[in-house]
């Protein structure tokens, strides 16, 4: 193991490397993050102690934690990784994502607007 962490290390150093994979600590405290992020969504829609929005808000807001937490503990992109060029990467990547998703949902919604036919009235029950 000793010399597989020194090639490893001596990799890292050639190719200038500041910050390696992360520790055992690292990993154990993404993979308990993400089990207690995975579980409170999974007890709060089991449950039902919530009505069905507070719980879709909830459970959206924990998915963005628990992307973060992926982001920082396993895929190790932070300000110190690469300069903090991996971190702005991500950053814009994520603006893209958002303008291309809330685009979309505007053109769909407008689309809706302009092309459906207008709902028609309710018509009275016949007489009898």
């Amino acid at each position: 193991m000793t010399v597989r962490n020194n090639t490893h290390d001596a990799g890292l150093a050639a190719h200038k490397h500041k910050s390696g994979h992360g520790s055992r600590r690292d990993y154990m405290i993404g993979f308990l993050l993400s089990v207690v992020l995975t579980a409170i969504p999974f007890w709060l829609v089991m449950s039902g102690v919530l009505s069905a929005a507070p719980t879709a808000v909830l459970v959206t807001l924990l998915a963005v934690i628990q992307v973060l937490v992926h982001t920082v503990y396993f895929l190790h992109v932070d300000t110190r990784s690469e300069s903090g060029w991996t971190l702005v990467a991500l950053i814009f990547t994520a603006i893209i994502v958002l303008i291309v998703i809330s685009g979309s949902l505007w053109i769909m919604y407008h689309l809706h607007g302009n092309m459906m036919p207008p709902a028609l009235p309710p018509t009275a029950a016949p007489p009898m």
